[in-house]
């Protein structure tokens, strides 16, 4: 009785080995943990270039920004959007 408990135990650590070895082959926990620092290491080197980027396209779009509302203004009728120049016209 005390030898099939006992054999019974083993066989049940034996396969929870096997089982948790076949995880780690078929998931590889710590080759993901690499790449996640890996990555979060590259972001944060980057990170003031990437910076830099961002302030061009927003400096760009806000250019592009006001040179559509200068044309607006410039080809409407009304006058607030003029700024200083008076409609003629009226």
């Amino acid at each position: 009785m005390l030898r099939e408990t006992l054999e019974m135990n083993i066989k049940r650590i034996v396969d929870f080995l096997i089982y948790s070895r076949n995880f780690i082959i078929r998931k590889s926990p710590v080759k993901a943990f690499v790449a996640s620092i890996m990555d979060g290491v590259r972001d944060f080197l980057t990170m003031r270039k990437k910076l830099k980027m961002a302030q061009y396209r927003l400096n760009y779009h806000q250019h592009q920004l006001m040179k559509m509302e200068q044309l607006i203004a410039k080809n409407s009728q009304h006058t607030f959007l003029k700024g200083s120049n008076l409609n003629e016209t009226r």
